[in-house]
């Protein structure tokens, strides 16, 4: 007897009943299809991992496949439950899963109340996974990213769960788990932030190390120091409200200072250093992997690092007769990016000067400085091509005061006109300014920001022809933008990871990035042949090589404060000093300045030692390479449309949006006192 018929005969006059069973029923059967599935499929689960939690190496290829570095915690020190002081357990315990020795892996309560902390606190302030969750996700589901991630997470915490004692599974977690700075396992990190074994940790170091789990470069005290401070004293909050400690240790413990070892741990080593950093931090911020699924799943990384190109430039900043002379206190920083315009990829990155840490500050990724005249081809220069001039067009070079903004040259000289070539050739401010106020601020940062420089709503003024920027930039930004110019108008995104396939062959990553149409082959070459100039016969002459060279310099202002009164104000003195440009083969961006610019800090060459190091870097990089033209488009001719003096002529005539243009163009708040290089150019 079926159970349909089974149903009518129990219930032959109330169909409903009968209905409501029969779904009763089939919610049952699939239950037990269910229970049958996970119980043969929950056997099968292996952890045999657990019992040797070591990761798996990533693997860094460079642009030939040949292997150039390894990345793993190739140094776990494994300890006991004997070496691990209590207060440590209660930390963690307390700060990741209060309820450790009370579930069997999965803790909904702990899940729902964690969500509540963390909503009423606007931040995450305690965990919801499980220890063992986290551990079965760890060493299990590294790069799992499914819908499903949770429920195979959470059969994999009730298996370890059947297999391993809550201590032996403390101690799993306490071994493999992440700590910033390159470190994995308690031991190890131990040493590297205080120096000492894990047996020797106490209250406050204990609650240290347990805040970091939850994110290890948020909470590194050896690179934040505040956050991991607040985090140190969240956990001490958390064992105090759960009993783990008293109200008098509690307070004795939140008041302590953070006392870090001294940082002469081992770190670790690989080659390109500063490249490799670059790749770590694309594949976090652009394709969301963790630091720790970097280090631990056994990933090919497939970069565009030369090493030939990465070389000259590491070699070029080793020696230090290329830079300026440095304060003793202070080493003049530097950074540099270079990238092949025909496809996007950077083949070399040099970001910092002098000794350098793992995971450090990259100055040519994460830079953001104002680029002076350097900006000027972006802001203005640019745009005005595409609007008609030529390299014939004349600008005016006589004093002007917009809306209060009074821009002026190097040399305190007006020359009443000069042509554009010859503005940007000796890098002119205000034919620049004045240009870019004919032209209109919102071209200007249209065309900027198609080359994939973002403006802030503050850079809305006239500073931007001068590279006035509030947040400023990084030569990673700035060499990509020319890469347009180089290219014909075509701008590939830059970037340094070209696949990234897993242990078992699966590609993870396969870079296939759109093409970006910044302008037009005309205007990109007639740029070129403006930028060649600049380092035949200009500013840039410093950067010259053996072979078709375009680009531009750029220097920033002091800050215009009571502090350097008295400094003199030259071109030479400056804040920052930018050289960007590029050959037919490559294209590349130098920084230089100091970290911390105050009265005693600052630089006295200009942009001429920028340039010295582009010279040595290209010259390096294309050493025995053939000497080949710029690609001119087949279209091209250098003409002037013969049009640009009555255009400019008819400037009182202009129509009511040109009116409603000035207006927006009032400059801000800060622009009687610009920063960067406003008002005084740079750039002789």
């Amino acid at each position: 007897m079926t159970t349909t018929k089974l149903v009518k005969s129990l219930f032959p006059q109330r169909k409903w009943l009968r209905w409501l069973l029969i779904a009763f029923l089939s919610f049952i059967m699939l239950g037990v299809i269910f229970a049958i599935w996970f119980s043969i499929w929950f056997a099968q689960l292996n952890i045999s991992k657990l019992a040797e939690p070591l990761p798996l190496p990533t693997l860094i290829y460079d642009k030939n496949a040949k292997l150039i570095s390894q990345l793993s915690s190739t140094k776990i020190e494994a300890v006991t439950l004997s070496e691990i002081p209590q207060q440590l357990r209660d930390a963690v315990i307390a700060t990741e899963d209060r309820r450790f020795y009370d579930h069997s892996g999965v803790d909904l309560r702990s899940i729902l109340r964690a969500l509540w902390r963390d909503l009423r606190s606007g931040g995450l302030v305690e965990g919801g996974s499980t220890i063992t969750q986290q551990l079965a996700k760890n060493m299990f589901l590294p790069m799992d990213k499914t819908f499903g991630r949770k429920l195979k997470e959470a059969a994999y915490a009730l298996k370890i769960e059947t297999s391993y004692s809550k201590d032996e599974i403390l101690v799993l977690y306490l071994n493999s788990i992440y700590y910033g700075e390159g470190q994995w396992g308690i031991q190890r990190a131990a040493k590297t932030y205080f120096g000492k074994n894990t047996k020797d940790l106490n209250l406050v170091e204990s609650a240290t190390l347990a805040g970091l789990p939850k994110a290890p470069s948020k909470y590194n005290p050896l690179r934040n120091k505040d956050g991991a401070l607040n985090r140190r004293n969240i956990v001490l909050s958390l064992m105090n409200e759960q009993k783990k400690i008293s109200d008098t240790d509690f307070k004795l413990a939140f008041s302590t200072p953070l006392l870090l070892a001294a940082q002469n741990q081992e770190i670790a080593k690989q080659s390109y250093p500063d490249f490799i950093d670059a790749i770590l931090s694309e594949a976090t911020e652009l394709y969301g992997f963790t630091e720790g699924q970097l280090l631990t799943s056994g990933l090919s990384i497939y970069s565009s690092v030369e090493p030939k190109i990465q070389l000259a430039a590491e070699s070029v900043y080793a020696d230090n007769q290329f830079f300026p002379e440095s304060k003793p206190d202070q080493l003049i920083q530097s950074g540099t990016v270079i990238i092949d315009q025909h496809s996007g990829e950077i083949r070399g990155i040099v970001g910092h000067r002098g000794d350098g840490v793992y995971r450090g500050f990259n100055y040519a990724t994460k830079l953001k400085r104002q680029p002076g005249s350097a900006f000027k081809p972006l802001s203005v220069y640019g745009p005005a091509l595409e609007q008609g001039y030529t390299q014939d067009s004349m600008l005016s070079d006589s004093e002007i005061n917009i809306n209060g903004y009074q821009p002026r040259d190097y040399d305190l000289q007006n020359r009443g006109q000069v042509t554009l070539k010859e503005a940007i050739s000796r890098s002119y401010n205000i034919p620049a300014v004045w240009l870019l106020h004919e032209i209109g601020i919102d071209t200007g940062i249209n065309f900027a920001t198609r080359t994939g420089i973002t403006l802030a709503k503050d850079d809305r003024n006239l500073g931007i022809a001068l590279g006035g920027m509030s947040e400023g930039t990084s030569p990673l930004l700035m060499a990509q933008a020319y890469t347009s110019f180089a290219n014909l108008g075509d701008m590939h995104p830059a970037h340094t990871i070209v696949r990234i396939v897993t242990s078992s062959g699966l590609e993870l990553v396969n870079n296939d990035f759109t093409l970006v149409k910044v302008t037009s082959p005309t205007v990109a070459y007639t740029m070129t042949t403006l930028l060649l100039n600049v380092v035949d016969e200009g500013t840039g002459n410093a950067a010259a090589l053996d072979r078709p060279t375009a680009g531009k310099t750029g220097t920033t202002e002091l800050p215009d404060t009571a502090e350097f009164n008295g400094i003199a104000s030259s071109g030479a003195v400056s804040k920052d000093a930018w050289f960007v440009g590029y050959t037919p083969e490559l294209t590349a961006a130098v920084w230089m300045g100091y970290e911390k610019t105050d009265k005693d800090h600052y630089l006295t060459s200009g942009s001429t030692a920028a340039a010295k190091v582009f010279k040595e870097i290209m010259s390096r990089a294309l050493l025995d390479q053939p000497i080949v033209p710029f690609s001119v488009p087949a279209d091209f001719t250098i003409t002037d449309k013969g049009k640009d003096e009555d255009k400019h002529d008819e400037k009182d005539n202009k129509d009511d949006k040109d009116d409603k243009d000035k207006k927006d163009e009032k400059p801000n708040k800060h622009e009687n006192k610009p920063r960067g290089n406003h008002g005084k150019g740079k750039d002789k």
